[in-house]
């Protein structure tokens, strides 16, 4: 059992993520507290195995709760909670050693992927909380022949070590992918860690991807553990690879090449073992003529290329997209689920779907937000999906 502590004052928010939390491990036991003050007397008070800490909060803000965990909890992980405006705050926070940051309103998958990598550095919680679900055996939903050749190249290419490249569209799926082949592996019983390298500022990735010592710069008051590092023994994901620097390019064909990293302001070699997915939505090949993508790290990672096709390329798997949608919002909503006709899926299937699948699920949610009745109609579909 892990013992979280969710540092929010905001109370709607922090019943989003308990709820979030305990949904992905019941086991969880959650503990709560509206601001600085209060969390810094709970963080004495209890064994933590991670806190969740917003920045802003009355009395104590979220940086100076940062501060004091690190100097007498420096074993405890903090992800910190960051609303808009605040990233200049949220970069500082990583600096000075939290384990990550999340964007309010909260990215969910990224909130919980964040969580396991933190929890999976504490000696307790490795065994069980970096273990993803294996209820099913494919989360990815379809039965088109394109995804039908990607679930056989997924089996196929699990249980070898070989390095892949997953290509695809914004909101294709190429995160259930790379989640599949970690579940399906000899490594699912290690932790997953996935890293938008997109989502990271370029003067912060190294120190993210490799950690760093006590000293590297200003505000480094202590040693971090780096994505490599957490994932060793497992998987680590890195998610959009054509956003990053070529300065951490070179450092993560290193890793690749030798199975080392140094921290950044280390000489000392660090040994990993650690399977190396990637995904982009660039052209590599084209960013390597202009100079973008280094060639020799484009050839390491892409000894197998999964390519995911665009849901208007698979336009057949929309009945069943619908269904688990229709049936995960019910879960999660607690509402009874909705039903849709046939005439208002065919509706569906006409619509031009830029945001691939993503932009699907969003549609859905609304349709049942909006439709008055419990089966959503051709008209519903026609007068609330924004599309045309």
């Amino acid at each position: 059992m892990s013992n979280i502590l969710i540092v929010e004052d905001e109370e709607s928010i922090r019943r989003v993520l308990k709820k979030v939390l305990l949904e992905e491990n019941n086991s969880y036991k959650i503990l709560e507290a509206v601001d600085g003050v209060d969390a810094l007397e709970m963080v004495k008070k209890n064994k933590l195995d991670l806190v969740l800490c917003d920045i802003k909060m009355p009395k104590k803000d979220g940086i100076e709760v940062l501060r004091q965990i690190l100097k007498n909890h420096a074993e405890i992980p903090v992800i910190m909670i960051s609303g808009h405006g605040d990233l200049d705050t949220a970069v500082e926070s990583m600096r000075m050693g939290a384990f990550d940051y999340i964007s309010k309103p909260p990215d969910l998958n990224r909130l919980l992927n964040s969580v396991r990598g933190a929890l999976s550095q504490t000696f307790e919680t490795k065994k069980t909380t970096v273990k993803l679900k294996k209820s099913k055996k494919f989360n990815i939903i379809g039965d088109s022949k394109e995804i039908l050749a990607i679930k056989d190249l997924i089996l196929k290419v699990s249980q070898t070590n070989a390095k892949i490249l997953i290509l695809g569209p914004n909101g294709s799926g190429k995160e259930l992918v790379a989640n599949q082949i970690h579940l399906n592996s000899l490594r699912s019983s290690g932790p997953f860690i996935e890293v938008n390298c997109a989502a990271i500022p370029s003067e912060l990735i190294e120190s993210e991807l490799f950690g760093h010592i006590k000293g590297a710069f200003t505000s480094a008051i202590k040693d971090k553990t780096g994505k490599f590092e957490a994932a060793n023994g497992g998987t680590i994901f890195l998610d959009e690879i054509g956003d990053m620097s070529l300065s951490a390019q070179s450092k993560v064909l290193r890793a690749l090449q030798e199975h080392k990293i140094q921290k950044v302001g280390s000489e000392k070699d660090l040994v990993v073992d650690v399977r190396v997915i990637a995904a982009t939505n660039k052209n590599l090949k084209e960013e390597i003529t202009k100079n973008k993508f280094r060639e020799d790290l484009y050839h390491r990672l892409a000894v197998i290329e999964i390519n995911v096709p665009p849901l208007n390329s698979r336009l057949t798997d929309i009945p069943l997209l619908t269904d688990h949608f229709l049936e995960m919002i019910s879960n999660d909503s607690g509402e009874i689920q909705k039903s849709i006709d046939k005439k208002a899926i065919d509706q569906l299937q006409k619509f031009n779907w830029s945001g691939n699948v993503r932009e699907l699920r969003n549609v859905i949610e609304r349709l049942v937000i909006l439709s008055e009745d419990l089966n959503i109609s051709k008209k519903d579909v026609i007068n609330f999906s924004n599309k045309s």
